[in-house]
């Protein structure tokens, strides 16, 4: 009897070892033949922002469409780690799920960073065409080598460039003025080739390095212009859209393998739904930082014809053209 009890004493705690290390946990869901496995998702923006909007729905198409065999629980407000740290989770299948930036995702992965390009879409409706048609599937598969597994792409608009001393109006009125950029080789050799000075600098600088004129400007999307309060020491934005590097949902490998082909489909639907109101969600804060920038007497910039800033950026493409030309090309071909 007692050598009965220590097996199963033994085996039960294997069992539970080994959920503890894998992917998620289970709970029971009430019915003695099934159990809820709960995953955790890493997501680095606050509750009400746009990307946690879309993780939500994202969890509850999950549980939905698996029919709460799997729960996915949202962690939003970066408690599991930035996105750098987020990613390296996956990977190793301590986090289940992550929403994250295209941009640090071409530090694991170098396809994807064709993304980040400059001037690279002609208008939103080809990015989209882009990002949902084949293109976009063939870029996030592209992951899987690196034990990442790409859902599906969230909005994060497009960023502009946004000045202290003067307006910007064209390529030409970028030269000479420092902007702070993000440590990263092509936002620098971008900035180059408008004529400005690149200025790597922490995001939470930005605002005194405006203030105190150790930066004449910077870049970013108008909602995040607009949270950081920089449109206080920044009047001028420039609605030039250099670049429009997506948000994306991703997975670990790791939890991926162990999906039946029911669930893996029912996974990619419910984030394939969830862009969607992501969408809706980015598009009504946008208008509102729009309007409350215009209240606050800021002038706005609207860019109408961008092909002499394409131009202007040719020396970015020429220097990654190697890198990137495969994917450059399939994009174009798409209008």
């Amino acid at each position: 009897m007692k050598t009965k009890n220590l097996l199963t004493i033994s085996v039960s705690l294997l069992l539970s070892a080994s959920i503890l290390s894998g992917c998620g946990s289970e709970k029971s869901n009430g019915n003695t033949t099934n159990k809820t496995v709960v995953l955790k998702l890493a997501e680095n923006h606050p509750e009400d922002y746009p990307t946690t909007i879309g993780d939500k729905e994202f969890a509850r198409l999950v549980e939905e469409k698996t029919n709460g065999r799997y729960k996915v629980e949202v962690y939003s407000g970066g408690q599991l780690g930035d996105e750098k740290s987020a990613i390296e989770q996956v990977q190793l299948g301590t986090i289940d799920l992550a929403r994250v930036n295209a941009g640090p995702l071409a530090e694991f992965s170098d396809e994807i960073g064709v993304l980040s390009m400059p001037y690279l879409f002609s208008s939103e409706k080809q990015k989209w065409d882009v990002l949902n048609g084949e293109v976009g599937k063939k870029l996030l598969d592209t992951l899987q080598s690196d034990g990442i597994v790409g859902l599906t792409y969230y909005d994060s608009g497009s960023r502009s460039f946004y000045t202290t001393k003067r307006p910007v109006k064209k390529p030409e009125d970028m030269k000479g003025l420092k902007i702070r950029v993000q440590q990263s080789e092509l936002f620098m050799e971008l900035v180059k080739s408008l004529g400005a000075s690149p200025t790597p600098m922490s995001y939470d600088e930005v605002y005194s390095g405006l203030q105190t004129g150790v930066i004449d400007g910077a870049e970013n999307n108008i909602p995040s212009y607009y949270s950081s309060h920089h449109y206080e020491v920044a009047k001028y934005f420039t609605v030039d859209k250099h670049t429009a590097t997506p948000e994306v949902l991703i997975a670990s490998k790791s939890l991926w393998d162990k999906l039946s082909d029911e669930d893996k489909k029912a996974f990619k639907e419910a984030a394939m739904e969830s862009q969607k109101v992501q969408r809706e969600e980015w598009e009504k804060l946008e208008k509102k930082s729009q309007s409350e920038i215009k209240k606050s007497g800021n002038k706005i910039i609207e860019i109408k014809n961008i092909n002499e800033w394409r131009k202007a950026v040719q020396p970015v493409y020429d220097k990654f053209e190697k890198k990137y030309k495969k994917w450059i090309d399939e994009i174009q071909k798409i209008m």
